[in-house]
C-alpha cells in the first residue's frame, strides 16, 4: 500500500473554519441536559460573531477562477473512498479534453464515458478529470463508473443554452417546476444506472448559475432550469468530496432511486439565488446524507416525493433517510424541509447533529390541500441553531399547484413528528404550527429543547392552530395544543440502524501505469 501526500485546498480551510465555529457554538451553548438557561448566558458572544464573519469572508473571497488554468495530467497515484473500486482508468485528456477554461469539452466527456461504458461488466471504469478549468455542457453517466475530480479541477457549466438538451418533465410532477413545459437536462445526468460514484478531492463543479437566475427573474424561461447533478431510476449511488457552486437551480437531485450516499459535499450559492436547494432526495429509499456544508438560497436539504395528483398517481414515497452532521446557512429557507412536494409520501426520516446558522427555520414541513400523501415517522435530535427566524415551522397552506386538476379532497396526513435535544439562540419565534382545518397535524412530540429569543422576537413565541401533540422540558413554554407531559423524558428516536447506514465504503487506489 502506498500513500499520496496532497496539499490542502481552500475548501478544506473553509471546512475548518465552519467546524471551528460549530465547536465554539456548541461549547458555549446550553448543554442538552441543563434544565434552564441562566440569564448570564443571554449576552451576545463577540468571538462567535467574529468566527462566523471570518467564515463568510472566506466564502466570499474564494473564487474558482483562481485555480491554475493550465491542464495537468493525472497524478501518478492517489487514494479515494468509494463503494466500488475500478479495474479500468482513463483521463479526460486522453479524449481531447482541454482544461483552459475556454475550450468546450462536452464532446470529450461524452466520448470518454462512451468508451469506458464497455467495461461495465469487466470491473468498471474510472474517469479522471485532472487539474484545470474544463468548460462543458451536459453529459450522461454510465453504470459501474467513477468520475473523479482532482483537487484543482473545475468543471465550468457552459453558458450556451444549446448545450443543454430539453427532456420530459418528471412523471411524479406532471410539469417542470419553473414552467409548464419540459426541463433542461442537468449538467451531470444519469438514468437506469447502478453503481455510480461521483467523487474527488473537493474538486469543483461550477454551474455558473447567474445566467439562469436572471432568466428566471426576468420571466424568460420556456423550460425549467437545469440542476447540477440528477440521477434517476438508479441504485447504489455515491456523491462525495466535491464542491458544488452556483447551481442554476437544485444542486443534487437523486430521484426514483435507492441506496444513495451523499457525503462530504460543500455547496455554495448566493443566499438570494432562486431555488438553489442543496440536496433533494425525491421518491428515494435508503438515503444517507452526512458531513455536508451548505450555504444556499433555498432549503439545504429538501425531502420530496411528487406533486399533487401526479405524485399521488406515481405513488413512490421517500423513506429510510438519514441526515447527520450537516452545517447549513440559508437566511430565506429551511435547514431541513419535508415537502412541499410530498404527495407520494415521506416516512422514516432521521436527522441528528445539525448546526444551523442564520437560517429561516430549523425544520419545516410544507404541505397543502390537494397534496394527499403523508409525512410521518420523522425524528430529529441534536440540533444547534444560531440566529433563526423559526426553530420549528409546519404549514398546511403551501398553495402552489402544478395545475387546476388537483383534488381538493386529497388531504395530507402529518403524524408522529419527533423533535428532541436542541438549543437555539437569537430566535425571532420559537414555532409556527399551522395545520389544516378539519385535517390537523397529529402526534407532535417536542422534548428537551431550549430556545433563547432575540431582541426583536415576536411577543407570541408559539403560534399554533390545528395541531395536536405533547411537550416535555421545553423553554419557552409551548402553546396549549402541545401540553407539558412530565411523564415522558424524551421523544422517540429509533435505535435500530437502517441498511444504508451499514453500506460499506472501501479505500480505492490509483497508480498510473507507465509503458
Amino acid at each position: 500500500m502506498y500513500v499520496c501526500i496532497m496539499n490542502w485546498s481552500l475548501y478544506t480551510c473553509i471546512h475548518i473554519y465552519i467546524y471551528m465555529y460549530a465547536v465554539c457554538c456548541k461549547a458555549n451553548s446550553k448543554p442538552h441536559w441543563v434544565p434552564k438557561m441562566e440569564s448570564s448566558r443571554r449576552t451576545r458572544r463577540t468571538p462567535q460573531v467574529l468566527q462566523i464573519v471570518s467564515a463568510f469572508v472566506l466564502l466570499v473571497l474564494w473564487n474558482p477562477s483562481q485555480v491554475d488554468s493550465r491542464a495537468a495530467p493525472a497524478r501518478g497515484c492517489f487514494e479515494y473512498p468509494a463503494i466500488s473500486c475500478r479495474a479500468h482508468t482513463a483521463s479526460l485528456t486522453d479524449f481531447g479534453g482541454v482544461g483552459d477554461g475556454e475550450t468546450l469539452n462536452t464532446a470529450a466527456f461524452r466520448a470518454a464515458i462512451a468508451h469506458l461504458s464497455q467495461f461495465e461488466s469487466d470491473g468498471g471504469s474510472l474517469l479522471i478529470v485532472p487539474a484545470g478549468r474544463w468548460l462543458t455542457g451536459s453529459f450522461n453517466l454510465t453504470s459501474h463508473f467513477t468520475l473523479f475530480l482532482d483537487k484543482d479541477a473545475v468543471l465550468l457549466a457552459s453558458q450556451d443554452v444549446d448545450e443543454w438538451p430539453v427532456i420530459e418533465p418528471l412523471p411524479s410532477y406532471g410539469r417542470g417546476r419553473d414552467t409548464e413545459g419540459g426541463r433542461y437536462i442537468s449538467l451531470i445526468f444519469g438514468t437506469n444506472l447502478t453503481d455510480v460514484v461521483l467523487t474527488g478531492e473537493n474538486g469543483t463543479i461550477d454551474g455558473q448559475g447567474a445566467l439562469w437566475w436572471d432568466k428566471f427573474h426576468g420571466g424568460e424561461l420556456n423550460y425549467t432550469r437545469p440542476y447540477l447533478i440528477e440521477i434517476m431510476y438508479s441504485e447504489n449511488i455515491q456523491i462525495s468530496n466535491l464542491a458544488l457552486v452556483n447551481s442554476p437551480s437544485w444542486n443534487v437531485h437523486p430521484v426514483y432511486s435507492s441506496n444513495v450516499i451523499v457525503q462530504g459535499i460543500t455547496i455554495i450559492a448566493p443566499v438570494r439565488s432562486p431555488n438553489t436547494d442543496g440536496i433533494n432526495p425525491d421518491s428515494c429509499s435508503n438515503v444517507r446524507i452526512e458531513d455536508c456544508y451548505i450555504v444556499s438560497g433555498d432549503d439545504c436539504v429538501a425531502v420530496k416525493s411528487g406533486w399533487d395528483e401526479y405524485g399521488i398517481a406515481f405513488g413512490m414515497p421517500t423513506k429510510q433517510v438519514v441526515i447527520r452532521r450537516l452545517t447549513c446557512i440559508s437566511p430565506t429557507s429551511a435547514v431541513i424541509a419535508l415537502g412541499s412536494e410530498m404527495s407520494g409520501g415521506i416516512e422514516d426520516v432521521r436527522a441528528e447533529d445539525i448546526l444551523a446558522i442564520n437560517s429561516e427555520s430549523g425544520v419545516r414541513i410544507k404541505t397543502a390541500v390537494g397534496r394527499g400523501g403523508y409525512v410521518k415517522d420523522i425524528y430529529v435530535r441534536g440540533m444547534t441553531m444560531q440566529t433563526m427566524k423559526y426553530v420549528f415551522w409546519m404549514t398546511g397552506n403551501y398553495g402552489s399547484h402544478p395545475d387546476d386538476k388537483y383534488d381538493p379532497s386529497a388531504l395530507p396526513v402529518i403524524d408522529n413528528i419527533n423533535y428532541r435535544d436542541m438549543v437555539a439562540e437569537n430566535v425571532t419565534m420559537a414555532a409556527r404550527f399551522e395545520g389544516i382545518e378539519g385535517d390537523p397535524f397529529t402526534g407532535i412530540c417536542i422534548s428537551n429543547v431550549t430556545i433563547e429569543l432575540g431582541k426583536g422576537a415576536k411577543k407570541l413565541a408559539w403560534n399554533c392552530s390545528n395541531v395536536a401533540g405533547i411537550s416535555s422540558g421545553v423553554i419557552p413554554k409551548p402553546c396549549e395544543l402541545l401540553p407539558e407531559k412530565t411523564a415522558i423524558a424524551e421523544c422517540d428516536f429509533p435505535t435500530e440502524r437502517l441498511a444504508v447506514e451499514d453500506a460499506k465504503i472501501q479505500r480505492c487506489s490509483y497508480r498510473r501505469k507507465y509503458l
